[in-house]
């Protein structure tokens, strides 16, 4: 079994220095909750690990398939509970893709993979909380 591993520092009042792969990330609380806003929270990386994992997954499919795109947007929202553990439970990618006569079927197919089969992060997430996704292609 492979392992990963991230090492957090505590700064001060609420910023952390974390280390993933190698890069510095801070993590900081907004000023109403006694943090500086040196970072981003948590949560939203939550949702960046879910984003970045399926955009990698579709990139790479994409170019399999000889599938040339002009850009990709990927939005990520995520629904959370008020009460306290305040938790997602839900969320919703957007693909947003750019180019020239992009063939539909094949952006659903590479979409589809990422989420049925190879992307860790929607695998695991989809354990606790509901994940759908829609496709927005945008003519360039």
């Amino acid at each position: 079994m492979v392992k990963e591993q991230v090492k957090i520092n505590w700064l001060e009042n609420m910023a952390f220095s974390a280390e993933v792969n190698g890069h510095k990330i801070v993590l900081d609380a907004s000023d109403k909750v006694g943090g500086e806003n040196r970072g981003p929270r948590p949560k939203p990386l939550l949702l960046a690990a879910l984003a970045g994992c399926t955009g990698m997954d579709v990139v790479s499919i994409l170019k399999k398939m000889r599938v040339e795109i002009d850009d990709l947007n990927i939005y990520v929202d995520g629904d959370i509970t008020e009460e306290h553990p305040k938790q997602f439970t839900q969320m919703h990618i957007t693909y947003e893709f750019k180019g020239k006569n992009l063939p539909e079927e094949k952006l659903q197919k590479a979409v589809n993979l990422s989420d049925e089969r190879y992307c860790g992060v929607s695998a695991m997430y989809r354990k606790a909380i509901k994940i759908t996704h829609e496709i927005k292609i945008i003519e360039s």
